[in-house]
């Protein structure tokens, strides 16, 4: 028996609760893992608190990210004793994830759990410091240089803003952070940021075009926020989308894209090739202070995921939520 999230449904009610579970209930795959540490994600939040349509078959183990020790092994790649990662792959969603003390998975999700980093730093990490740098690299890849201009990251105090504040920075760029917090201005310049403004300023319906402010942007935001980044992209600048905490909706013009030549670069975490994952990794391990690890991140107990994912959604938690299984 172990520990897990359980999300169960009957009736068009969904229920959420700590459960004793039994290993034959785990779902089919080639490699068994002893889960160290899982992390809590918008994603997740939505999924436990039922307020998205995130889980797709029930009973459903919650958590997109995962990080512990392989305990068996039908595959070559891993073997017991292994340590290993996961991000994503609809684990949490279709498939049993991380919000549990075991977990059994396909290997061609996992990676080897980067040296740099300890099963803890690396779901300080998790799915929210990954794609954050996934969106550095197609800023970077899209030609946005630190030379270009300031660069605008909105959702400053969540997962992918704090980290995308901390990486953005430490390669040299000028980082405007958009924020609804104005409390949290310490916390937003120790990361990086030299620029606070509030998020207001983007939220509400704007114009197709405004004055150009930024070079390039992260937006974990969507909606009016990503219309009005998009109206204020200077020219050949490149927004990375990756979020929807505003809404999927996009009411934005053309003009951004045929009068400036604006890049909207979509960021897909989920089913990201295994290649541009060990990349994106490699880059973490080589840009990421350790110190910004524990001034983005509070750990908690698997008991108390249910109750913070209602904390997430109310915005009232501040960059990283680590979940310790035992």
């Amino acid at each position: 028996m172990f520990q897990a999230i359980v999300i169960e449904a009957s009736d068009g009610a969904q229920r959420v609760g700590l459960q004793s579970v039994a290993e034959s209930q785990l779902p089919e795959g080639d490699v068994s893992v002893r889960v160290e540490y899982s992390t809590l994600n918008y994603k997740d939040a939505l999924a436990i608190t039922g307020k998205g349509p995130v889980v797709r078959q029930f009973p459903m183990v919650p958590g997109i990210d995962l990080a512990g020790i392989v305990e068996a092994s039908s595959c070559d790649e891993f073997t017991p004793g292994d340590r290993v990662l996961l991000n994503g792959w609809g684990v949490g969603e279709a498939h049993w994830g991380g919000l549990a003390e075991k977990a059994c998975l396909q290997s061609r999700w996992l990676i080897p759990l980067p040296a740099a980093f300890s099963a803890r730093q690396a779901m300080a990490i998790g799915t929210a410091g990954y794609t954050a740098m996934l969106a550095v690299m197609a800023l970077e890849r899209n030609g946005v240089l630190p030379s270009q201009g300031d660069v605008l990251v909105t959702g400053a105090n969540g997962g992918v803003g704090s980290y995308a504040i901390a990486l953005l920075s430490r390669l040299g760029y000028r980082v405007i952070a958009a924020t609804g917090r104005p409390q949290e201005v310490d916390y937003l310049r120790g990361l990086g940021a030299q620029e606070i403004i509030d998020r207001s300023e983007l939220s509400e319906p704007g114009r197709p075009l405004t004055k150009e402010r930024w070079a390039g942007a992260i937006d974990s935001v969507g909606s009016h926020t990503l219309a009005n980044v998009l109206a204020a992209t200077r020219y050949g600048g490149t927004v990375a989308a990756c979020g929807l905490a505003q809404g999927m909706d996009l009411p934005a013009s053309v003009a951004p894209f045929i009068l400036r030549g604006v890049t909207l670069a979509g960021i897909d975490s989920v089913m990201r090739p295994r290649a541009d994952r060990l990349e994106a990794w490699r880059r973490l391990e080589e840009l990421l202070d350790p110190v910004h690890l524990d001034a983005i991140t509070r750990t908690i107990g698997l008991g108390e995921a249910i109750a913070t994912a209602e904390e997430l959604l109310a915005g009232r938690v501040r960059g990283r939520v680590v979940v310790k299984m035992a």
